[in-house]
């Protein structure tokens, strides 16, 4: 029997709560569509963030075409040829970047030259055109190149490839191979020619750039890990580093880190946007039923009957919307590998799981109980008098309930930041941040109706002063609707500067005082040769920037190759290993800023030699103004002093050094010459580099305009993704907003039919209304966007690690924009108070 009984009293629960959300439907469809655009940002998103490291974990030997590699910006010592000996090479090649000419039409262009030998690559595949070209180039003694810059030239298989002092038949057309990506090809296509021509080709000079690579294949029973820790320390002091397979697939995506940031970032402010809309929706929906449950408690529901009605409301919600949510984000992350096709530098295959729905649906839920268990708790305790009199100001408010739910609320948004973020101070940090804010909103709320209650204008109108009672009036719902629209418009805001944070590029100025050609590698003797072809043409030489190549010999008082043996030094490994390039001048650039210590431009015979050095620099070689460096300047030793430390602007298209000499020390070292000028068009370009390379074959031209068409292009991709995103958020913060200020509906409407019976006129209602949602609106989305300008700087600074210029558009269009929104959707509410008479407006909204 008591079965039974049991049975009963959970189908007449979820008959109830079928037949009251049913007749509330308009309200309850704005509280699921919060929950299902906030499901859907997190799923896609985590979606395909899996994908994307599961593809490159994968294909992590196919990305690099080996088990591992040896590489060396040098030719090998003989303590790492012994090691690559001893692991059996299975193949090898030189690269570096140089100017190709074709002499089908006279076209030329910056190239990456892999100049190879032996079977390579090992895994994936060489794809060209013919298919059998990949192995036949060796033997044939031909070239392999880009398919784009096939097309680009008009060129086909059988037509003719120039690289330095070789013409080479091309035999092929390159379609991709391992270890090259869309964008690196497109700023220097490939070409792949035989290892055995290289020297012929007399490209590689003094201050070459060059990379030496060995392949290897590792037999099964290799662990990759320990040959990598027991040949670090060795290689790095030989100037050479070995690479796994699968320590460049974790560097690959690092590569996306900042994106994956943003996109988790959207993710996590879409579902809070999503909550917010829960927690006001409710609130205000659960007000507008106390009358209901407490009619139900009259007619002998209990307590918990009543708080489990409205409860299961909730949860189906919630679940229904985690389900939609899942299916849309589920649909979405296909769009995702179309979007960053190119960038990626392989094709993402897209693997369904039951994992996302699980996750929809239980955020969903989860989601929906937790923000909504405040404003239900409510229920628990009416009391039918009470509420029937009409006010719920002495409504008993369960403290230690209350607590707990708060905290279960801090507990759920830390764990879901960490889950995104995957970084326990960050997850603590965006939780801190989140209940500063609701914190400092609600006092400024809470300020806001004592200051209009304390110095009310008595001497206004009746409209002006009817519209601030109504912010501080029993019943009044200004606490909740200012933490909706403060939030909405604090993590709108805080979406779109960041979005400026990750999509802030660097411009050139496009005329002659900027130099968009730059030439890399000019020897010394060639180095008036070349300017006498710049400034016939009329292109005068912007910069003639002479560069020497140095190691560091002893840093302070310790020999470079003592530091290496110390297992206690806090020195960055790279400083002890790297071929600085450094230059002299007498001047400090645009981009660079003296943090300490004086600038010396020049210095006599005999005098210190005060060089000035980067702040990285500083950092990782914990050095201060005073120390001593001393440089091995080819087999010359030379010893410094630190005279001034510099803040550099890397992201200006210029070239910048770390160190820098001053004028009177290095002149007559070996060095070569860059040299920038400036082409108005692109037919001065190409005819400028014809010239070059026909005279000076080992001279590289890079061109800039190339470099930023790509450059954009590619951020295009990135920033259709994060705009996508950021709207795909915005647009779940405007419907918090409507279902916010729209749930309102109802308390304004009783008062609106009392005064339109009292005698009041249709424009002073609109008036008051109109007046009370413009303070609403306005003092609302200023807290909020002010908050964000304070919020998007701390997140530059410690998660993007960005600059952060604030843009003006929140100020200018999210403030206007959500308040006049707020008004219309106030406006709107009481359309049919103005329309129809006051009996038949209580009946149809009864």
């Amino acid at each position: 029997m008591s079965n039974l009984t049991s049975k009963t009293s959970v189908q007449w629960l979820f008959k109830m709560a079928w037949r009251d959300g049913k007749a509330s439907i308009s309200r309850l469809m704005l509280f699921m569509a919060s929950i299902i655009l906030g499901i859907a940002a997190v799923v896609s998103i985590q979606l395909f963030s899996d994908n994307l490291k599961q593809n490159i974990k994968d294909q992590s030997k196919a990305l690099m075409g080996a088990d591992f590699i040896i590489d060396s910006r040098q030719l090998p010592s003989k303590k790492v040829q012994a090691i690559i000996d001893s692991l059996n090479v299975a193949a090898s090649e030189v690269n570096f970047v140089s100017m190709a000419a074709f002499p089908k039409n006279d076209g030329t262009k910056l190239v990456k030259v892999r100049a190879i030998e032996g079977n390579f690559p090992f895994y994936g595949t060489l794809d060209t055109e013919p298919e059998n070209a990949a192995k036949k180039y060796q033997e044939l003694g031909g070239a392999l190149v880009d398919a784009t810059l096939m097309l680009q030239y008009n060129l086909k298989p059988g037509d003719s490839i120039k690289l330095g002092k070789i013409t080479f038949p091309i035999t092929g057309i390159l379609k991709s191979i391992p270890g090259s990506t869309a964008f690196s090809s497109s700023v220097a296509p490939t070409v792949l020619i035989p290892f055995r021509f290289i020297d012929e080709t007399e490209l590689l000079q003094l201050g070459s750039r060059k990379e030496y690579q060995y392949f290897f294949i590792a037999p099964p029973t290799m662990d990759l890990e320990l040959l990598d820790k027991n040949l670090d320390a060795i290689l790095d002091d030989e100037n050479a580093d070995l690479d796994t397979h699968t320590s460049t697939s974790e560097r690959l995506g690092r590569r996306y880190e900042n994106v994956s940031k943003f996109l988790n970032l959207a993710a996590f402010i879409a579902l809070l946007l999503g909550c917010v809309g829960i927690a006001s929706s409710v609130h205000i929906y659960i007000k507008e039923k106390l009358k209901n449950v407490a009619v139900l408690k009259c007619l002998g529901a209990t307590r918990k009957q009543t708080f489990l009605i409205y409860l299961t409301q909730v949860v189906g919600i919630g679940f229904t919307g985690g389900v939609l949510g899942a299916v849309i984000g589920i649909s979405l992350q296909y769009a995702f590998p179309y979007i960053l096709k190119g960038f990626l530098p392989f094709d993402v295959q897209i693997t369904i799981t039951v994992q996302p729905l699980i996750i929809g649906i239980t955020l969903g839920v989860l989601m929906s109980v937790l923000f909504a268990l405040l404003p239900l708790l409510g229920t628990w305790y009416v009391s039918p008098l009470e509420v029937l009199r009409g006010t719920d100001e002495n409504l008993v408010k369960p403290r230690k309930a209350r607590l707990f739910t708060l905290a279960a609320i801090l507990v759920f948004v830390y764990l879901f930041s960490f889950w995104l973020l995957k970084d326990a101070l960050f997850g603590l940090v965006f939780t801190v941040g989140i209940l500063i804010t609701f914190s400092i909103m609600a006092v400024i709320a809470s300020l806001f109706m004592h200051a209009i209650k304390k110095y009310f204008p008595s001497h206004w109108g009746f409209t002006k002063r009817q519209s601030l009672l109504n912010l501080f009036r029993p019943n009044n719902q200004t606490m909740v609707l200012m933490l909706a629209i403060g939030l909405g418009s604090f993590l709108i805001s805080t979406l779109y500067f960041t979005k400026d944070i990750l999509l802030a590029k660097t411009s050139i100025e496009n005329n002659s005082d900027n130099a968009n050609i730059i030439l890399l590698d000019v020897q010394t003797k060639q180095k008036e040769a070349v300017i006498n072809t710049l400034v016939p043409k009329g292109f005068k030489v912007i910069d003639n920037i002479p560069i020497v190549t140095m190691r560091l010999h002893q840093i302070k008082d310790e020999l470079v190759n003592t530091i290496r043996k110390d297992t206690t030094s806090t020195l960055k490994k790279w400083i002890l290993s790297h071929e600085f390039r450094v230059t002299y001048r007498n001047n400090l650039l645009d981009s660079e800023e003296l943090l300490e210590g004086t600038w010396t431009g020049e210095i006599g015979q005999g005098e210190p030699v005060l060089i000035s050095i980067s702040d990285n620099i500083a950092s990782d070689a914990d050095l201060e103004i005073g120390d001593q460096l001393i440089f091995n300047v080819q087999g010359v030793l030379m010893k410094t002093t630190i005279g001034s430390i510099r803040k550099i602007d890397w992201g200006r298209m210029q070239l910048n050094f770390s160190v820098v000499f001053p004028t009177g020390v290095l002149e007559n070292a070996p060095q070569f010459n860059v040299l920038t000028t400036y082409v108005p068009n692109e037919a001065s370009s190409a005819d400028l580099q014809g010239d070059l390379v026909k005279k000076f074959p080992n001279i590289s031209v890079l061109d800039l305009r190339q470099v930023y068409s790509i450059i954009e292009d590619i951020l295009d991709k990135i920033s259709w993704i994060i705009n996508f995103m950021a709207f795909f958020s915005i647009l779940t913060g405007i419907i918090v907003l409507i279902g916010s200020v729209r749930n309102s509906k109802y308390q304004r409407i009783k008062e609106s039919v009392l005064l339109r019976t009292l005698g009041a006129k249709s424009k002073q209602i609109l008036l008051i209304t109109a007046l009370e949602y413009l303070y609403l609106g306005m003092l609302g989305s200023l807290v909020g966007i002010i908050l964000s300008l304070l919020g998007s700087q701390l997140l530059a600074v410690f998660l993007f690690k960005e600059p952060f210029i604030p843009s003006a558009i929140p100020f200018l269009v999210f403030l206007p924009g959500i308040t006049v929104l707020v008004l219309f959707i106030g406006l709107s509410n009481i359309r049919s108070v103005l329309k129809s008479p006051p009996l038949e407006v209580l009946r149809k909204e009864g």
